[in-house]
């Protein structure tokens, strides 16, 4: 089937009914168009670092690629990264893309033509770039390197202290002790790299689908008052990005999809036009339908009409994704995103030191397993704060005691068993305090619980638990034209990337709520009762201390009955028992609509304890918030499954 048909390109790009559209690359030329009917194939490697190394041969050798994409960074990773180059200068980029994802390849990734960009250089991308060189150096292959710098802002750490900056979530001051200032950078910058005739693009920090709009914008020419077409390629990487998690991985009905140990990584093919299809190489597992796609378009969504990226600001909330018969694995055709100019400002996410925190695993077994694991997990407080009175050490700055088996991140929606409960619970321990030595007490005080205390403690998970700094992110906008981005090509500065200021805006949108419409107001009711797993896909994920859940109707009939049932007040009373409020009468959960797809997004803010590696709780990212919705009860309606039937 010809994916140039289905996209629907405009004569005279479109090509006989029969063919198949060329793949076409710009390589080392700027300025020239591309070939009629042209498309563009992208494919991404990885969601996050440590993403499965079974991803790259699966699509440089079935994907059919114009470029191969990685995506690797995350706040956590951020964090991770920051305190690795602490250690060492040559460190701080994600080793695993030159070890594992290029040094077996990379022979075949010149030999094809694929064009890779990575924001594998994490904070130090040089210093991955060099490494890279010396791959492509014992390999015998001359690929031209290129790194994108200048998203590190530490150099201004000075003059940001009493510019009067707040957190963009918590409104606190700019922290006094910063370990690193990353500005999420765009695709015009990765774009211009390969104009210069780049074979690999490596980046520090940039926004995730940054990494595909970039090769659009390159192969294309697409302009920077073509707002709906950046849009349409930022839509086309936020699907991507996370690799497959949008090809069945962590799918609601995760029990429909097929070969999870060869999960097809995710390929788009797209349009000058803006439209795309989302495929997945031949023979490989996973799925790719509606739902797969539409759950990874809400993940980690905030407001869907306003998603704000460096190069344009998006509006996906009216986004369609329709089903492609005859594509082996599944396919999608997505259409409808819509774009306005972007800021004039960066994000730029900041980290800084927030004391030392451990955490302790330890799996517990016998009756009453629950019962033995909290008063193991209490006793161990006890006794460590009897020995810090003693040495002089203030209490904990906080604590988190869980016992995994016994629902306990359910709050009062878990099921309590009868008989005592499990057999078998898992001990989850974690502790913040403002000094090192203090969690270097409690790490030792783990181990003498399998002798002094509860019988049936096996272990410990990992051995003693490490003590690790807390760094914690803080988040502003900081103005475009105050930074400077210069591009090396194989080592060398080649150029200073000018920002293009003409076509933004910091105007800001109203969007008028939506009203609830008579169609609401006059919805049947009914005896019937139905779990929303019945009715809705779900998934969930974080940024920063707040997290998102999307809710997707299964048909398009029940998502009235879903905007009815799920308020924000309802998810606010459902999730209170993991909602911190930090000002009285403070609005916690904001509900956002995507008619386009049937589907509601939340936003829980103060949800996560912190979030990321600041947060105790064994779920710091929200990732199963979603998982727990499904069983939300939506009550006194008919027999919707007549409906469809």
């Amino acid at each position: 089937m010809s994916c140039a048909l289905l996209l629907g390109l405009r004569a005279p790009r479109l090509l006989g009914a029969a063919a198949r559209p060329p793949r076409w690359s710009r390589r080392r030329s700027a300025g020239c168009e591309p070939p009629a009917g042209a498309a563009v194939r992208i494919g991404c490697a990885s969601g996050f670092w440590g993403d499965t190394a079974a991803a790259v041969p699966q699509l440089l050798y079935g994907g059919k690629l114009d470029f191969l994409v990685f995506d690797y960074l995350s706040e956590i990773t951020m964090s991770l990264l920051t305190a690795a180059k602490a250690r060492s200068p040559v460190l701080g980029y994600t080793p695993d893309f030159v070890s594992a994802a290029m040094a077996p390849y990379i022979k075949d990734i010149h030999r094809k033509g694929v064009r890779v960009i990575s924001n594998a250089g994490g904070i130090n991308p040089l210093a991955c770039a060099a490494a890279l060189q010396e791959v492509a150096k014992k390999a015998d292959v001359d690929l031209k390197i290129a790194v994108v710098a200048g998203d590190d802002l530490m150099s201004e750490k000075e003059n940001l202290k009493g510019a009067g900056i707040t957190d963009l979530e918590s409104g606190k001051q700019f922290p006094e002790s910063v370990h690193s200032m990353n500005v999420y950078l765009g695709a015009r910058p990765i774009s211009r790299a390969l104009d210069l005739g780049a074979d690999i693009v490596v980046t520090g920090r940039c926004v995730d689908s940054g990494i595909v709009l970039g090769p659009l914008i390159h192969s294309f020419g697409w302009n920077r008052d073509e707002f709906d077409l950046l849009a349409a390629g930022s839509l086309a990487g936020h699907l991507i990005e996370c690799g497959a998690q949008c090809t069945g991985g962590i799918f609601t009905d995760w029990h429909a999809v097929p070969d999870w140990h060869n999960i097809g990584f995710p390929i788009v093919e797209c349009s000058s036009e803006g439209d795309f299809i989302l495929s997945k190489p031949p023979d490989t597992g996973g799925l790719i339908s509606f739902g797969t796609v539409a759950e990874q378009l809400v993940y980690e969504l905030g407001n869907p009409q306003r998603y704000l990226l460096p190069d344009v600001t998006c509006d996906f909330s009216k986004v369609s994704i329709t089903e492609i018969p005859g594509f082996d694995g599944g396919a999608v055709k997505v259409h409808g995103a819509k774009g306005s100019p972007p800021s004039t400002f960066y994000k730029v996410n900041a980290t800084y030191l927030d004391g030392f925190r451990a955490t302790a695993v330890c799996p517990v077994g016998g009756p009453k397993a629950v019962q033995k694991g909290k008063r193991t997990a209490e006793s161990i407080l006890q006794r460590t704060r009897l020995i810090f009175s003693q040495l002089g050490y203030e209490d904990y700055s906080a604590v988190n005691i869980q016992v995994l088996g016994s629902e306990d991140t359910y709050g009062p929606h878990a099921r309590r068993s009868i008989d005592g409960g499990p057999r078998e619970a898992v001990i989850w321990l974690a502790v913040h305090h403002k000094q090192k030595e203090a969690v270097e007490i409690f790490s030792r005080e783990i181990a003498p619980a399998g002798t002094g205390m509860a019988p049936g403690l096996t272990g410990i998970v990992g051995g003693r638990p490490r003590v690790s700094p807390v760094l914690k992110p803080f988040f502003f906008y900081y103005p475009k034209n105050n930074v400077q981005i210069n591009l090396f090509l194989n080592g060398q500065h080649v150029e200073t990337f000018e920002e293009d200021l003409t076509f933004t805006s910091d105007e800001v949108v109203s969007f008028d709520p939506p009203e609830i419409s008579s169609e609401l107001k006059d919805l049947p009711s009914g005896p019937h009762t139905y779990r929303l797993e019945d009715l809705a896909y779900t998934r969930s994920g974080d940024k920063g201390n707040s997290a998102n859940i999307g809710v997707i109707a299964r048909h398009p009939l029940y998502y009235p009955y879903l905007k009815k049932t799920l308020t924000a007040q309802a998810l606010e009373n459902y999730f209170q028992h993991l909602l911190e409020q930090e000002k009285p009468e403070e609005e916690l959960v904001t509900r956002y609509e995507l008619p386009g797809i049937h589907g509601l997004n939340f936003v829980l803010k103060n949800s996560l304890g912190g979030g990321g590696i600041a947060s105790l709780r064994s779920d710091p990212q929200g990732k199963a918030l979603g998982q727990m919705l499904l069983d939300f009860q939506i009550k006194n309606v008919p027999d919707l499954k007549s409906l469809i039937e």
